[in-house]
């Protein structure tokens, strides 16, 4: 974890217990959080800054220096010179291969013959026709992280497709012994397993937008946005909703929940307390209480925000906490809000869907290399030349004992 995800999390830390404590914190207390806040705050700045001007700095150099120095680079052969201490660079983070990169996804400019010799080395498609320079994947993968909130909480790996892992069950049980009696002896096992296999995730990008930009850093600039937001919209619309063929499989398409943890609730029943106590934080078990709501803005905004219990006191309500964001929580319980693609607003849900989720989101798993490939692709539709950014990945449902579904009833 960096030290940017540490400030964040202990912010958050602060946030909840400054809302659960409410007016029980005591003066000391608050004016201990402020000075810790404006300290984490002030640092979180100082990353954030610097990362900027490292990253500002870094583009200056790449456009500037392959500007000049290209054609006498890779005229010898295009071999990437070691790096202080005999070490070799990676030979598709240099600015001569990021321009070569930008001419191949803009304009169709061939990759040169000794990258693409490179290429075919780590990969089986025919028609892959360039690595995605490191430094443009790096910036994927920050991005990716910070852009979808869902994703960002899922657990991600990195293993082997088609190795099973087997989940087990670890419930030993403890019994009275007396002097010449002993415990029985338990084994622990494994009564499921999940194997991960991996399928191809792309997005397409038509060149006309691309062809018009000239500079190495106003290319990073608009490719990565674009590859980062159709990758992570695809990938959080798969963890739910995936079918598992060809695709990952989403948590709305797992048979493994158990029937008791689908949870039909009427028009009636959705919009009262008493039927949600009963109904479904009655089902969450302790070990699982940790978890989070799922649903569409629409929903929390037409049926939860301000739901009060028989006392009148606020069940579903928005918290404004100390670093500007809203946090939206029901019953005690965050609510993260999805796009409707994931999730479908109450309002235009059937009768029969899935309409909000409590889970760990930790319980489900993301299997990658996020090693992304961009192909050139020909439209014959449309008559365009078009640009496919692949990634390949995999996802399941770990532990789906914890995971309740809430469809919408009659």
């Amino acid at each position: 974890m960096n030290r940017l995800q540490e400030i964040n999390e202990r912010l958050q830390a602060i946030s909840s217990e400054i809302e659960t404590r409410g007016d029980g914190i005591t003066a000391e207390d608050l004016a201990a959080f402020e000075t810790e806040v404006t300290a984490l705050m002030e640092e979180r700045e100082q990353i954030t800054t610097s990362a900027e001007r490292r990253q500002s700095i870094l583009a200056g150099i790449a456009a500037g220096s392959t500007e000049t120095r290209a054609l006498t680079s890779m005229g010898a052969g295009g071999a990437t010179p070691p790096a202080a201490g005999g070490e070799e660079t990676d030979r598709f983070d240099t600015p001569q291969y990021r321009k070569h990169f930008m001419e191949f996804t803009c304009r169709g400019t061939p990759i040169p013959v000794e990258y693409r010799a490179a290429t075919d080395a780590v990969t089986t498609t025919g028609d892959t026709g360039a690595v995605i320079p490191t430094t443009i994947m790096n910036e994927i993968i920050k991005e990716a992280e910070s852009y979808g909130h869902i994703f960002s909480r899922v657990r991600r790996l990195n293993v082997q497709g088609g190795v099973s892992f087997p989940i087990l069950t670890l419930r030993p049980t403890a019994s009275w012994i007396g002097e010449k009696k002993s415990s029985n002896t338990q084994n622990l096992e494994a009564n499921e397993d999940v194997s991960f296999s991996f399928h191809g995730l792309e997005c397409k990008i038509a060149r006309t937008l691309l062809v018009s930009i000239v500079t190495l850093a106003e290319f990073q600039r608009q490719f990565v946005p674009l590859a980062v937001e159709a990758i992570t919209k695809a990938v959080e619309i798969g963890i739910f909703r995936g079918t598992g063929i060809g695709q990952m499989l989403g948590v709305l398409k797992e048979p493994r929940i158990p029937k008791d943890n689908i949870i039909t609730l009427s028009k009636a029943e959705f919009q009262t307390w008493t039927a949600w106590k009963k109904k479904v934080f009655a089902k969450m078990k302790i070990s699982y209480r940790s978890g989070t709501f799922q649903m569409a803005q629409g929903t929390f905004d037409g049926y939860i925000d301000g739901m009060v219990d028989d006392n009148k006191q606020p069940i579903g309500r928005v918290n404004y906490g100390i670093d500007g964001g809203e946090t939206y929580r029901f019953g005690g319980r965050r609510i993260l809000p999805v796009e409707d693609e994931v999730l479908p607003a109450y309002e235009d849900a059937k009768v029969g869907d899935v309409v909000a989720v409590f889970m760990r989101l930790s319980d489900y798993a993301v299997n990658t290399n996020m090693q992304m490939r961009v192909v050139e692709w020909m439209d014959h539709d449309d008559n365009q030349l078009k640009n496919k950014a692949i990634v390949i990945l995999d996802g399941k449902v770990l532990d789906p004992h914890g995971i309740l579904l809430i469809k919408k009833g009659e």
